[in-house]
Parts: structure tokens; sequence; C-alpha cells
């Protein structure tokens, strides 16, 4: 029995054994590795989350905020849970990491838990969460804190696979995982490592705006990056039956931002979350829940982010009211003069405009529409609206015609310009195209539709495709233009798809073009030029196509040049390849027009030397082309067209500049056809069109090319052409341009204007010496003797980009730029004229003209860039602030007299310091919270430099990430600086003041330059005088000559002319031959100037100068004499230039001090072009005394000279030069090399092959055009064999001038070929020539084996003549120029003038 007990027990017990391993073998089956939550627990966790910003430096202020609480999750349905946050704690962080903490937000964490607490649920299912709900209540802001923290639950857990990668939806977005696995065999837990590549995102969570204009570049950012962003989440997963619960998780995300390389230093955001699973209960009630709304799933979800300014928190509850009085505050304050404390209240004015309403808008209309200055002010803030609102606010104008042409335009420009450009804002657009009140005005309606092609442009570059619909308006204005045959219309619609940029209306354009267009209509070069020019944006999404376009016209010789060079502009900026810039190459070895290839080549040349990024490819190919045509193309000169390109890159800044200047001709004239510069910026991996201006005066220029070439003097075959020129004025087409404009900013054409006959001939007539009282001039006049006051500021939001992304922790982080501006002018004017006008407006030329005025011009920029935590709750970040302010204030008296020539003005004393430009900014951290505006601080980055010792000292990071505390070695340093300079003589002074805090951090290069604070003035202060100084007295008199009475009798002449519209040719031309008796015996000029300090009857103190200006044939002396006025005084400055024009050479005499006796200086320079050499310049500076601090500055620059110029590659001999002397030889190798040649006392320096920025005239060829000198243009040279040489032309047979028989020769020297040789091709050339009446050169003829001619009284000095001509043959003989040294007392012997 015993035995049978025991078996059963043992039986017992294996059954239990068995039981039990089956029960785990069934656990062991049951373990899921799969997220997932059980929908009949609740799940407790601890929670926090940190963001700082700052330079994580030490002893540099950051800010920050940090969110604690007790989050449960809480079982609704199977695949429905609850986020309750509990205990939740809101701190912010503002001060120097080590030395401040965080402060608790009591009022903002009363706000943010009360949303929390509301019930948020969720739909969770295998590691993924779905959609997000919540009340209506609960903020856009607190939901996305919500997904912060729920961003923990979605996880990917592969078992089979340690190391994997997908894409799955995050926070952030749609991006690439990438995970790695580790597992704990004892405890089965696993640690899951997740980075997340938000670079790599299908859909992300970011913001663009206002970087539609800046074409992003590929090249810029291979050079380096100016942000970066590393995300990483841990987790610690174990295994239950409802599967794997996240008990542990971590996440680290920093992002790095630079304006520059962030390799070279950047500000960082440092987002830190933690998990903990604190507990698992069972859920004991169900949760009753009330309605809620789908608020999106995980990705981050923007909302008014973009109407919340980072720069301001303020309190939005009645914006109606707070609007209506800021903008009165602000109009006010800067009524006289511009407020710069203001200036920064403006963005507040944006930031409540950006939250009203449209009604409250209209309310605000209707409330200043009354007071001018406040309706300036609405209308120019009213634009920074930027959405549907504010069209919808000036399409009410439009059709109310409330708002006059004037403010129509700039208020439209601007805000469509600025708006956010989303299908609602296009379609708003559209209807301002239709509007009756649009189209009464020209000038408004070209604004309407170049700024609506601005809005498409914009609208196309975030949607893709961009719908044909968004550019059909101006399709049509096109062809309904070309339909009926308007040149202005053609013009204006191909612009404005210039602008709007859009792919599908390229075959709209091509029907302007001929050659490619279907039909044959010959249309005019100014409608070809805007065709042609309406393909330079559409070359960003369709290069090839408008590289074939561009192409096809650029190769159509029998098209004008101008065109065919505006094609081939537009064809270089889409940047060809290799093989189609040597097709053109091969084009260009075959073509004529040397207009054309002058410019295509300079634009070769300017793009092979070409730094940017963006030519990085194009410049290799440009190079090997210019390589190929230099031999044909290389010797063109500068009387052609052509193309001027520089440009610069920085690798460690990530930023440059590049400009373009295009001058464009027709034929080899002085006066181009057209002038267009373009100015383009390189940042944050963009370009940015800055500006282009272009000038085109076909219409004047062919008016002005009847007019030969003038030097200076007039003649009858001169003065024959202006009248000629002037009496076909009236016979120009109304229609046709004479001169035209336009101006395009970040790509954009925002103007352009055509001047017209009639528009410059009633300019004429309104400012003409004989208007009345009809001249609207004259109603200025009259307005100034009763007293003008004139106030006007303008407030410019020049640009707003920002750039937003999420965070881990919820909180978007935001990188914004703003550049505003506010310009003011105020002026007060009061005059007297005596006598006073009564018939016309030539009656003040002999007036006595006095006015007082007073006043003052401003302008005021500020520049914000802020990087950190912006909601419409908190702000955390680094703010960089900057204000230049440049104020021009003006108080004086004015007297004129233009038939006396007299000029006198009286300036008030300098009563008190007044900054005329000043510069300030500094970096802070920032702390805002919408609980408690009055709380904002504001922590300059550095800490005050008077705290430390200023040296090199050592610093440790404190932090945790590595065992071993790094080193870091810095620099703090503090320098102030104040020089002035006083003019004790009027008791004032200049000064500078500049201060600069700043701390050098070695490893960071270029930030450490603007980190700190900077302020630098240029200030006008009172100065200590010996004497009160009631006024400074300014006096400009002209010499005594006979110039106004000629200018009388030159506009009595035109008159004339103008009331017979030239009906007697003859007449006029008779007048014109007593002009030109009164022009020959014209003397020019000497003018006296004085500047004086007034005190009461005393003897005034100051200085008086005098200029004399003697102009002869081949030489003009300048004489200028200073001196000091006062008791005792006897300084003195004597400076005599001579300037000899037959041999080109110049010499300054300069002599100060008392009576011009104490010191001295000879400065020298010459030009030779010899045949057979290269064009030089030679120079020297020459001292024999000058004031010590002068050789002070000389000595410590010279110490400098030896180490900078081996930096720049020159060669140094040690040699024994003249220790009072400079000199230089430049050599012009080439129109872009040019080698050098320097002597200072004890040392020789030369380089050659000296590259310049970009090609410029070779002496020689700036010689003769600044004498208005004209030579033919060869190709090819032999200089070994037959060369040209100067030689003067003599008339062989007898001339009548004036009626007496005369013999000519000409004035100056031209090219003719040596004896010998016969010329390959010749030009006409103008020249002037100087003649002499027979009689007297037979009376002044010498007898035989007598003296010289001028021996005789009234003769010309003949031998003086032949002595000039030896000397130019002389000049042709020699290969160098040499400057001999002259005696001090040499005198200048002037040839006397013919009769």
């Amino acid at each position: 029995m015993i035995v049978h007990y025991l078996w059963v027990s043992v039986l017992d017990i294996m059954r239990g054994i068995l039981l039990f391993l089956c029960a785990a073998l069934a656990a062991c089956q049951n373990i899921s590795y799969e997220p997932g939550l059980n929908p009949k627990k609740t799940y407790e966790y601890k929670y926090d989350g940190v963001i700082t910003i700052g330079r994580d430096m030490p002893d540099l202020a950051e800010s920050g905020v940090r969110m604690k609480g007790s989050v449960k999750i809480i079982g609704v349905s199977a695949k429905t849970f609850l986020l309750q946050v509990s205990n939740m704690a809101f701190e912010e962080f503002n001060g120097f990491p080590g030395k401040s903490a965080f402060a608790p937000s009591p009022k903002l964490t009363e706000r943010i838990a009360a949303q929390l607490a509301k019930p948020i649920m969720f739909e969770y299912a295998n590691g993924r969460v779905g959609d997000i709900h919540a009340g209506a209540e609960v903020s856009n802001t607190v939901v996305n804190i919500a997904r912060g923290i729920l961003g923990f639950l979605q996880v990917t857990i592969k078992s089979t696979q340690n190391v994997y990668e997908l894409k799955e939806v995050g926070i952030h977005g749609i991006c690439q995982s990438h995970y790695f696995i580790e597992e704990n065999t004892s405890s089965k837990e696993l640690f899951i490592t997740q980075v997340v590549d938000i670079s790599n995102c299908q859909e992300k969570a970011e913001i663009y705006t206002g970087m539609a204009l800046a074409i992003k570049n590929k090249n810029c950012k291979e050079r380096g990056e100016n942000l970066k962003t590393a995300v990483k989440y841990t987790y610690t997963v174990r295994p239950t039956d409802d599967g794997a619960l996240v008990t542990k998780a971590h996440s680290d995300e920093l992002q790095f931002f630079s304006p520059f390389n962030v390799k070279g230093g950047s500000s960082k955001v440092k987002a830190i979350k933690n998990l903990v699973l604190i507990s698992v209960t069972d859920t004991e009630e169900n949760q009753v829940i009330g309605p809620l709304q789908n608020r999106g799933n995980l990705i981050y979800k923007f909302g008014n982010e973009l109407n919340q300014i980072p720069l301001v928190l303020k309190n939005v509850a009645d914006p109606m009211t707070k609007i209506s009085e800021l903008l009165q505050r602000i109009a006010e304050a800067n009524m006289n003069e511009v407020d710069a404390t203001t200036s920064t209240d403006i963005f507040d004015l944006y930031q409540l405009l950006r939250v009203t309403t449209l009604e409250n808008l209209e309310a605000l209309w209707t409330q200043f529409s009354g007071n001018a200055e406040y309706r300036r002010w609405l209308l120019d803030t009213v634009t920074e609206v930027a959405d549907a609102r504010v069209i919808k606010f000036l399409k009410n104008r439009f059709q109310k015609a409330d708002i006059t042409v004037n403010e129509a335009a700039q208020t439209l420009l601007v805000a469509l310009n600025h708006v956010t450009a989303d299908a609602e804002s296009l379609e708003l657009s559209k209807e301002f195209l239709r509007m009756q009140f649009t189209k009464s005005s020209e000038f408004l309606w070209s604004i309407v539709a170049m700024s609506y092609g601005s809005v498409v442009y914009r609208y196309c570059a975030n949607t893709e495709p961009c719908p044909a619909t968004a550019v059909q308006p101006l399709v049509d204005f096109a062809i309904d233009s070309l339909n009926k045959g308007s040149e202005e219309e053609m013009v204006l619609a191909l612009k404005s798809l210039g602008n709007a940029g859009h792919p599908s209306s390229i075959k709209t354009i091509m029907k302007f073009l001929p050659g490619i267009s279907p039909t044959d209509a010959v249309l005019p070069t100014r409608v070809l030029n805007a065709a042609v020019q309406s393909l330079r944006l559409m070359a960003i999404k369709e290069p090839h196509m408008v590289q074939d376009i561009a192409f096809r016209v650029f190769v159509q010789r029998h098209l004008p040049s101008e065109v065919r060079m505006l094609a081939y502009m537009v064809l270089f900026d889409t940047k060809p390849s290799f093989a189609l810039v040597s097709t053109v190459t091969a084009f260009l070895l075959e073509e004529t027009n040397l207009q054309l290839a002058s410019f295509s080549y300079s634009l070769l040349q300017g793009l092979a030397r070409s730094q940017t990024p963006d030519n990085h490819y194009l410049s290799i190919a440009c190079d090997v082309a210019v390589k190929i045509l230099s031999r044909k193309l290389g010797r063109l000169t500068f009387r052609y067209s052509r193309a001027v390109v520089w440009g610069w890159f920085n690798d460690d800044f990530l930023f440059g500049t590049a400009g373009e200047i295009y001058i464009l001709d027709n034929a080899a004239r002085s006066f181009p056809t057209a002038i267009t510069f373009r100015g383009h910026a390189f940042l944050i991996g963009r370009i940015l069109q800055l500006q282009e201006v272009g000038l085109r005066a076909e219409g004047i220029r062919e008016l002005f090319s009847q007019i030969p070439p003038i030097n200076g003097k007039a003649n009858i075959n001169n003065i024959g052409a202006i009248l000629k020129m002037l009496s076909e004025w009236q016979s120009l087409p109304k229609d046709k341009p004479l001169l035209s404009a336009f101006v395009r900013v970040f790509g954009q054409e925002v103007f352009y204007i055509d001047i017209n006959r009639d528009m410059i001939q009633r300019g004429i007539q309104a400012l003409s010496p004989f208007a009345g009282k009809e001249s609207p001039l004259w109603k200025v006049i009259e307005d100034l003797q009763k007293g003008i006051q004139w106030h006007w500021t303008k407030p410019y939001l020049v640009f707003e980009t920002r750039y937003i992304q999420a965070t881990s922790l919820g909180l978007p982080v935001e990188i914004s730029k703003y550049y505003s501006s506010i310009t003011g002018i105020t002026a007060n004017a009061k005059g007297t004229i005596s006598p006073p006008p009564t018939d016309n407006l030539g009656q003040l030329l002999n007036s006595d003209i006095s006015i007082e005025t007073d006043g003052d011009a401003c302008v005021v920029k500020d520049h914000f860039l802020f990087h950190g935590i912006n909601t419409d709750i908190v702000q955390s970040g680094a703010e960089f602030k900057s204000q230049t302010i440049l104020n021009m204030p003006w108080k004086f008296a004015m007297k004129l007299n233009v038939k006396a020539k007299k000029f006198h003005i009286d300036i008030s004393p300098c009563q008190k310091p007044t900054e005329l430009l000043s510069v300030n900014f500094n970096v802070y951290a920032v702390s805002r919270n919408i609980e408690d505006p009055s709380g904002a601080v504001m922590t300059p980055m550095m800490a005050d430099p008077n705290q430390e010792n200023n040296q090199h000292l050592q610093f440790f990071k404190h932090e945790n990430r590595t065992s071993e505390q790094e080193k870091v070695s810095f620099e703090i340093y503090h320098t102030q600086s104040r020089m002035c300079a006083e003019a004790d003589t009027y008791g004032m002074a200049i000064c500078i003041e500049t201060e600069a805090k700043r701390a050098h951090y070695i490893d960071e290069y270029p930030l450490y330059y603007f980190l700190g604070y900077t302020h630098f003035a240029f200030k006008l202060e009172p100065a200590q005088s010996k004497k009160p100084v009631d006024k400074i007295h300014i006096e400009i008199n002209g010499g005594p000559n006979k110039a106004v009475r000629t200018l009388s009798k030159m506009i009595d002449v035109f008159r004339n002319s103008e009331v017979s519209n030239v009906k007697n040719n003859s007449k006029s031309l008779k007048s014109a031959i007593v002009l030109f008796q009164l022009l020959d015996v014209m003397l020019d000029p000497a003018v006296t100037l004085k500047a004086l300090a007034i005190s009461g009857s005393a003897k005034p103190d100051g200085y008086e100068a005098a200029a004399y200006f003697t102009q002869a044939a081949h030489k003009d002396d300048i004489q200028l004499l200073v001196s000091q006025v006062g008791e005792e005084a006897n300084w003195k400055l004597c400076s005599d230039a001579n300037v000899d024009k037959a041999h080109k050479k110049t010499k300054i005499h300069l002599r100060w001090g008392a009576e011009c006796q104490t010191y001295k200086m000879v400065m020298k320079a010459a030009i030779s072009h010899l045949p057979g050499s290269q064009p030089t310049l030679f120079t020297t500076v020459r001292w024999d005394n000058v004031p010590v601090y002068m050789k002070e500055v000389a000595k410590r620059v010279q110490k400098y000279i030896p180490g900078m110029a081996f930096l720049l590659g020159f060669y140094q001999k040690h040699t024994i030069n003249p220790a009072n002397q400079v000199s230089a030889l430049i050599t012009a190798a080439s129109s872009e090399y040019f080698n050098l040649k320097m002597k200072i006392p004890e040392l020789t320096l030369y380089k050659q092959a000296i590259q310049l920025p970009f090609p410029v005239l070779q002496l020689e060829e700036m010689y003769a055009q600044s004498e208005d000198f004209r030579e033919p243009f060869f190709m090819f040279r032999d200089l070994k064999a037959c060369s040209l040489q100067r030689q003067p032309v003599k008339v062989v047979k007898a001339v009548s001038v004036l009626g007496t028989q005369s013999s000519c020769q000409s004035v100056e020297p031209i090219l003719r070929c040596r004896e010998g040789c016969y010329p390959t091709s010749t030009v006409e050339q103008s020249v002037d020539f100087d003649c002499a009446p027979l009689s007297i050169l037979r009376r002044c003829a010498p007898p035989p084996r007598s003296g010289s001619a001028n021996q005789k009284t009234g003769c010309p000095d003949l031998k003086m003549l032949d002595a000039w001509e030896d000397e130019e043959d002389e000049e042709e003989g020699t290969g160098e120029v040499e400057l001999e040294e002259e005696d001090e007392e040499e005198q200048v012997v002037s040839s006397s003038e013919n009769e």
C-alpha cells in the first residue's frame, strides 16, 4: 500500500512537471517582438524633453525650454488608445550653462497643461501610430507636442534581421530610417538604435518661404553646407504577451546652422527627450470622451506658424484696437524725422495685421483714409499681410476707385510680390487683369501685368506640375497684341511672360522670333529683344529647349546684332555643355560681324575666369574656346560691344558675388545702343539675382550720331550739325522710344519705362527759360515764396525668408532672415526772389534768389537672423540683430545770382553731436512666452569681457558625452577707439567711434567675426574754437568771362530756329557762324571758393581757394591756390598741374606750408605707345620735404611691403634707389594682363603677367577715347614691316573761312602710314583744324637768312610748331618713356593762338 501511494505521488509530480513544461512552452510560443499595447491596460511613463539653442561653447549664453510630466496611455479599444499628460511642468532657460538654471514658467505651464489634460486619442497597431484625434479647443502647438511624445511608440522591429533600413512615418515626415538591433539573451530585451535620415524624405515636415526667387544650385551645395541635422532614437524593448513593450526610450536630435559653412562654427539646436516606463495596470473604468476632430497622422502639422513672426510675441486679442493705436503712434513718432527706436515696432504692426480679418482691414481703411499720413502708413504696411486678405482688400480699392493710381501701383507691386503664392492668391490676382481701374493708366497696367507674372512664377516654384491655366491670361494677352501689331502691348506681354517663366508659354514666345515663328511677320527690334529676354527664367526648368531656341536666333546673321547678342546671353545663362560651347566656337570662327564677335569673345573670356560654383564646368569649356578664338578675336578693342564678367566665391564663408556688364552696340561708335548691369549673390546653396538694370538708347543714339566728335572746342561744322539735329527733333516718330530703362529685382522685372519724343518735349518745355505760368515749375516757385513743408516716409520689408522644420519634441525649429528699412525725408523751405519772374522762367537768370531751408533725410535698416523655437506661445533661440542708420540733417540759407555767377551759403554751426552713420549689431539668446510678454529676456551671447582677464585661457566643456573633457581655447577681448579730426576754425569735429566685444575660438572661422557686440559711428560734433562761431559762410564765384553772353546767344539761335521750324536754314547757319566767332575767343574762367567762420564783427577765419584753367592746343595748365584767412595766417597750398596733350605727359607740382615754402612734392605721369611696342604708363612721386606724420605712415607701410610682395608673387631686389622717390612702370601686355615694375627706397619690385579682374582699355585707347579721337581698327598688324606714325595734316589748297582765304593744319596729329608704306584700309576721321589768314602768314614769313616769324608783333610762333613736330619724331624713335627732372623754376612756354 505504501508503495502504491508513493507511485501515485510520483505520477502526480510528473503530471505537474509535464503541465508546467507545457505551460512554459506555450508561454514561449506567445512571446512576440511586434510592438503592441493591451487595450485593457494603462501604461504610465515618465517623460521629459529639453531643447537648447546656442553655440555649445564655454561661457556663451544659450536659451532653451524643458517639458516634463507623467504620461498615461489608456486602452479604449483594440486599436484605439488615449493619451493623458499630468503633472506637466514647462521651464525656460536663458543664460550661461553651468551658471544659470531652468526657471519655471507657471502661467505657461498652466496653459499647456490645461490642453494636454484634455483627451487626445490615437490609433495604434503593430508599432504604427495612426490618426490622432483631439478636441477643437486643443491648439495645433499642443497636438504637435503630443506627436513628439507618441513618436516613441513608432518603431519597426524585424526579428530576423539585426541591421535594416526602410521608409516610415515619423514626426519629421516619411523619411529613411536605419535600424540596428542588439539582444540581451538573458532578459530577452532588445536594444534598438534608429537613425532617421531627414535629408532623405518622401514627404518632409518643412516649409520654405521667401525662397522661390532664389535659384537652387547643385554646385553651390557641393562646396559645403549651411544646415545639417541628425536624429537618433534608442529603445529598450521587452517582449510581453501583448507584444513588444517600450520600457525606455531616448532621442537625440542635433541641428547645426551657420550663415556660412557649418564646418567653421555653427549655432546648434539640441533636442533631447526621454520616456521611462513606470507601471502597467489594468484599466479600471471606461473613459468618457467628448467629440473629437481628426488632426492627422504622426507627421508634424503646420498651423499658423507663418503668421507668427519669430522676432515678436504679442497678445493678439482685439487686433483692431491694437493696430489702430500702434499705427498712429509710429506715424506720429516719424512725422518730423525718422525715429530709429520705432523701426522694430513695425514688426509688431506686421504681426497684428497678419492675424486680423478682412473686415478689420476695411474698417481701418475707413478710419485712416482721410488722413494722408496714416493712410500712407496703412497702405505701406498692409502689404505684409501676405495672403488672400490683402489681395481682396486691394481688389475693393480698385473696384471703388478710392485709391490713386500712384498709391495703387506702389501697393499692388509690393503686395503681389510678397504674397504667399497659393491657388487662392493666384485666382484672385487674375481679377486685376480685367478691372477697369487697372487699365485707366498705362503705368498701372504694366505693374499689374508684370506682378501677376511674378505670382505665377512663385506659384509654379512650389507646384509640380504647374497648370498651364496659371499663365493663360498672359498668353492670351501676348497673342492678342501680336494680332493687333501693337508694339507697346507686345513688349509688355513678353515681359510679363518672362516674369512668369512658365514652360508652356515657350510656343507663344516662339511666334515673336524670326526664323522660328511659323509666320513671316517683321517685328521691331525692341519686340525681338523682349521676346529673347523672356526666355531667361524658363531656362531653369527647360534648359535644353531654351538652348535650342537661343542658338537658332544667334546663328541668324541677318538679324540685328543686338538681338543676336541677347540670344547669346540667354544661351550661356542655361550653362551649355562642352559640346554646345564647341559648336558656338566653330561658328564664331566664321563670324564676320565684329560687334557680335567682340561681344561673344569677351563673354567667353569672363566666364573662363569665373570662380563661382555655377560656372565651375562652364568655365573650363569657355577657357578652351578662348584659346581657339584668341588669334582671330583677341585684339578686338573696346570700341566694339563687350561683356565684362567677374565673380568670386569663398568656401569658408559659402558666400560669393558676381557681376556682369553688357555693352551692346550696332556700330563702332562711342555711344552704345544698350547697357545692362546684373548683380548676383551666392549663399545658402542658392543664387540670388539681386538686381538687374538696363538702359537702351537706340533713339537718342541715332539722334546724336549726326554730331561729329567734339574735343572741347566749337566750330562751324559742329554747331551746324547740332542745329540740324535740333531741327529734325520734331520729325522723330512719336511712338519710337528714344530711351528705355528697366529694373529687375531677384530676377523679376518690376519696372520699365519708355521715354519718347513727346515726353522729352514736355520736359524741355517745362524747364525752358521761355516757359511761363503754364509750366509746373512756375507753381513750385510760387509755393517756395510762400513757404514749403514736405514730409514723406516709406517703410519697406525688403525680404523675409523662413525655413521651418519639425523637431522630435514636436516644437518647430526655425531659421529666419528679415531685412527691413524705413526711409524718411522732411524738408522746409522758403525763398525770396528779387525781382520775381513775371513772364518766363528765364527771368530767374537775372534775379537774386535767397532760400532758407532745414530738414532731415534718414534711412534706418534693420537686419535680423533668428535660429530657434518659434510658436504662438513660446519663442526661444539665438538672434542676430543689426541696425544701420544713415542720417543727413541740414539747415542753411542760400543766395544765388546766375548772371553774376555767385553762389553763397550760410550754414548753422554744429550745436550738438549728430550721428551721420551708425552700425550696431549683436547676438542674443532670447526667450519669450505669451503669458508674460513683458518678461522677455535678451541676453547678449557673449559675457561682459570686463569680467575676464583678456588673456588666452583654457576652459572645459561641461558635457558627459565622453570620458575625457575636451579643452577649448579662445580669446576674449574688448576694444574701443575714438578718432576725431577737428576743424576748430569752424567749431566742429568729425569723429569715428568703434567698439567691439569678441570671443575668438581658434576652430571657428569665420563665424567668430560676428560673435559679440559691434558698434561703429561716424559723428559730427561741436569743437572748441578760438572764438564763438555764428555761422559758416561758403562763397563760390565764377571769374569774368563771356560764357553767359555766349550761352544767351546760343539760346536765341535755338529759339529762332524753333519758332521758324528751321524754314530759313541759311539764316540759322549764319547765326551759328557768329556763335562760333564768340566761342573761339572765349577764355576759360577762374573760380574762387571761400569757406569762412563768421564771428560777429570780428575778422572771419577760414580758407579761400582760387582755381585757374588755361587751355591751349597742346597743353593745359591748371593752378590751384588755397590760403588760410585770419589774423597772422600765412599757411598756403600751391598746386600747378601741366597736361602735355601732344606727348601725353602730366606733371603736378605741390607745395604747402608757410607761404607754400615748407613742404614740396612733385608727381609725374606719362603714356607711351610706340609702333612695335606695348602701351606703357610711367609714374613718379618725388618729395623734398613732407610732414613728420606722413613720414611715419610711409615707414610703417614700407615695413609690410616685402612680406606683402612675397605673398603676391612679386620678385624683389634690394637696390639703392632715390630715398625720396617712388616710381612705377606699368606695361599693358594685353587687354587682360599687365607687367609692373615699382621702385621704392632700397627695394625694386617687379612682376609680369598680372591678370586684370576684367579686360580694360589699353593705355593708347584710353588716351584716344579721352580725346574723342578715332583711329581705324586692324585685326592683324604687321609691326615688323610697315607701321603707323602720328603726323599733322595740312590742307594743300587755301580754304575760305569767314570769307577770308586761309591756310589750315590739323590741331592734333593723326595715325598715317610711314613713308614708303601704303594703307590696307582707311576710315574717315573727324579732327579740328587751326586756320590762319594767308595775309598774316605772308606778312609774318621770315625773309631769307633772317630770324623766326614770331619776332614780328602779332605773328604765330611757327618755329614752336616745327619744334613740336620734331619732338614727335623723337618720341617715335625711342622705345621707353623717360621723365626728365625739371628745374623747380621751369617756365611753361605756351604758343600764341592763331588769329
